[in-house]
């Protein structure tokens, strides 16, 4: 009997299900349809693939689960309906760096995900864990909706074995960096999502944020408010959500990507350090004069930061909450730096509860992808009075002060103005290269309520008690000269304000060594 062959058209082939395939993923990237996109672009809006494309590098987005769907059969197992997943997520290309991005498609059901949807973002941050890579969230949508949860039958919630979904989001924040931005309106899950990043921002005319929106509100509480009025811009620039605020959707992107420029791709790599060709041995004149002979006049830290970092590396976050302390990310000799500085145009650079709570963080952030940090101090202590007392400032306060000294990072300290009480032992780290500026002065409390609290009886008594406090605060502000501190290498160098840039080039290249052994998750215990 001859062997048995196929003939040339009995050949298997699976030309059939690959057209379906195709077919398949051309209908996932109709999204909502003409009619979804259109609405989409009249809101002013890009779409989660438009927006996917304008924030990375030219074609290199490389879409997960382009098939992902919830299709709808007949008795004959045809294809009736097919709805894609509303989550789009992939790896794609950040400055030739991969990243990976994902975000709600608010073409299909407003973004609030559909059962394949919710699957891929979470997905999203699994992904940039196993990966080790950045992870960029579009956020546009709510969380979960009461339509079909009355279907009975079948089984319900997840298996008690379950992980919990929001642990790999906890996870990724202490493995990879994590960027967020509100693209539109953003509820529910997707709000916890946002915040759960180390950077996130909100375009200016277009997102909100909301724990739940205007209708549920309502309901609840019988507070009838807007979107806007709930979770606009004006709410959240000032309270701590967001970090920054975008001008646009474009703007938002260039923020993300400046960003991630500072930092590694996890924590087990350095922050990338750039060739520097700005002059380490620059030294602004005007240095000498910036900070004014009257202890209590106002002067611009800003500028102070911006002289002595290389130029134009400087990229400041949270500027509106807690408006007393600056925290911004800069490159030093082209090394990626955290830099602190007081702003003693808001309350005289007194840290309240908020800006406690924004330093805080921002040293954690450092510490997590071990980026050095450079302190600007100008502290005159922790905010007072009643509200600072029913906002918890001494406990937000004692935070900041324990993120200060387990810090693991190379830290150096410049004492610009005003060092006093507790609240200052959160601008030096142990081990901290501490250089001052002539301008110092520092002490347990300020002059001018310690000497009325300590002298009371004394300036009462005078003929003259407001010659007598002056007298008083004359003298002892002699012994708060930073001169007997140098002499008593108390710090480790007193130097020409003009000197600050080249001194921190130097320190830099002093702590390459130890930034080399700084890789890996940190550790912390429980803080006030």
């Amino acid at each position: 009997m001859p062997p048995f062959t196929l003939t040339k058209n009995e050949v298997m082939s699976w030309e059939k299900e690959v057209q379906e395939l195709e077919q398949r993923r051309a209908l996932a990237k109709q999204q909502g349809g003409p009619e979804g996109i259109a609405k989409q672009h009249a809101r002013g809006r890009l779409t989660i693939r438009e927006r996917i494309d304008a924030l990375l590098d030219p074609g290199s987005f490389q879409e997960h689960g382009q098939a992902t769907a919830t299709p709808e059969y007949d008795d004959n197992d045809q294809l009736l309906g097919y709805a894609p997943a509303n989550y789009v997520v992939g790896f794609g290309a950040v400055e030739g760096r991969r990243v990976a991005v994902g975000g709600e498609d608010f073409t299909l059901k407003g973004g609030s995900p559909n059962a394949a949807g919710l699957r891929k973002s979470v997905y999203a941050e699994h992904m940039a864990v196993q990966f080790k890579v950045p992870l960029i969230r579009l956020l546009e949508g709510g969380g979960g909706s009461v339509k079909g949860s009355s279907r009975k039958g079948g089984t319900v919630g997840e298996p008690v074995f379950t992980e919990p979904r929001f642990k790999i989001i906890a996870d990724a924040m202490g493995q990879v960096p994590v960027v967020s931005g509100a693209m539109g309106a953003v509820a529910g899950f997707p709000a916890g999502r946002l915040v759960a990043s180390h950077f996130s921002v909100m375009t200016r005319e277009t997102s909100q944020i909301l724990i739940g929106g205007p209708a549920l509100v309502e309901r609840a509480l019988g507070v009838r408010l807007s979107k806007e009025e709930l979770g606009g811009v004006d709410v959240h620039a000032v309270s701590g959500i967001v970090d920054n605020v975008a001008e646009d959707e474009h703007d938002a992107f260039r923020q993300m990507r400046r960003f991630l420029s500072y930092l590694p791709s996890h924590v087990w790599q350095r922050a990338p350090r750039q060739a520097c060709d700005d002059d380490v041995e620059r030294m602004e004149p005007e240095l000498l004069n910036i900070v004014p002979k009257e202890s209590n006049a106002p002067f611009d830290m800003r500028a102070i930061i911006e002289m002595v970092m290389d130029i134009g590396s400087v990229f400041e976050m949270g500027q509106a909450y807690g408006p007393s302390q600056i925290v911004a990310l800069a490159r030093l000799n082209g090394q990626p730096v955290g830099v602190c500085g007081n702003d003693c145009r808001h309350y005289a650079g007194a840290m309240t509860a908020e800006a406690a709570q924004k330093y805080r963080r921002f040293i954690e952030m450092c510490d997590t992808f071990h980026l050095p940090v450079v302190n600007f101090v100008d502290q005159p202590g922790f905010m007072i009075g009643p509200e600072s007392e029913r906002a918890g400032t001494i406990r937000y306060g004692m935070a900041a002060v324990a993120a200060a000294a387990q810090a693991t990072v190379p830290w150096a300290s410049i004492k610009v103005h005003k060092g006093f009480g507790v609240a200052t032992a959160a601008h030096y780290a142990n081990d901290a290269y501490v250089i001052s500026w002539p301008s110092m002065e520092s002490g347990a409390l300020p002059l001018e309520g310690g000497v009325a609290v300590a002298f009371h009886r004394e300036i009462a008594a005078a003929e003259d008690p407001e010659a007598k406090r002056k007298e008083l605060e004359d003298k002892l502000r002699e012994n708060r000269s930073p001169f007997p501190q140098a002499e008593s290498f108390a710090v480790h160098e007193l130097i020409d304000p003009r000197e600050t840039r080249p001194v921190l080039c130097r320190w830099i290249e002093w702590i390459q060594p130890q930034l080399e052994t700084l890789t890996g998750p940190v550790q912390f215990g429980i803080r006030p």
